[in-house]
């Protein structure tokens, strides 16, 4: 009987999926779209950093101009705001059968500070394993882009990290190709598409969660 039990609790449990790509890529507009298209509550499509009054809070000191922060403090704070959103929201949302779409995850802080970082690759990932690891999206969508026309479509740099230059985008690119061949639950997606195309190809891989 329990046994039984637990097995319906599983299958009661809902979807965590993650869209993520570098600044510009249309993620938000990805997310916001995936989110409607499944019935998401508006509370649960999240932005990373962020969602909780923490994750704004940090998030607005990741972004500040007036900071000089290295990568090694930024996976740091990133890895804060996310054990908090996990647990005050994505967790609770999951237990109770609620489908989640999160905007950035371990492949941002991935891309962002070990690879264009230049931090070591393994000692980010055991970070963000060890301190938020759980839970684990079902599905992570990469967008990837071309960098100089992600820039394009996002205009001037309006924080920070978008400060720091399409060379360092260009590393963050690779980092999310990189980051997809360590995760089999990562999926390429081609950004340079219309995003009709990309919400369909989106759509597409999403399905094979769900069924």
């Amino acid at each position: 009987m329990g046994a039984m039990l637990e097995h319906r609790n599983q299958e009661r449990r809902g979807l965590f999926l993650v869209v993520d790509g570098v600044d510009g890529c249309g993620k938000t507009t990805q997310a916001g779209r995936l989110a409607e298209r499944l019935g998401v509550e508006p509370e649960l499509h999240l932005r990373e950093p962020g969602s909780t009054a923490l994750g704004e809070a940090l998030r607005a000191l990741l972004l500040d101009r007036r900071y000089q922060i290295e990568p090694a403090v930024e996976t740091l704070m990133f890895a804060a705001a996310r054990r908090q959103m996990l647990d005050e929201l994505v967790e609770p949302a999951l237990a109770a059968g609620k489908t989640v779409v999160c905007e950035r995850f371990h492949p941002s802080t991935f891309a962002y500070q070990a690879v264009a970082g230049s931090l070591a690759p393994e000692a980010v990932m055991g970070l963000l394993q060890d301190w938020a690891g759980a839970p684990q999206p079902d599905m992570i969508l990469l967008l990837d882009m071309d960098v100089d026309e992600a820039a394009k479509r996002r205009g001037a740099a309006t924080d920070r990290i978008e400060a720091k230059g399409l060379d360092f985008q260009r590393r963050v690119a690779e980092g999310y190709r990189a980051y997809a061949e360590l995760d089999p639950r990562a999926i390429l997606i081609d950004g340079n598409q219309t995003p009709d195309v990309v919400h369909a190809a989106i759509l597409q891989e999403v399905q094979r969660v769900r069924s």
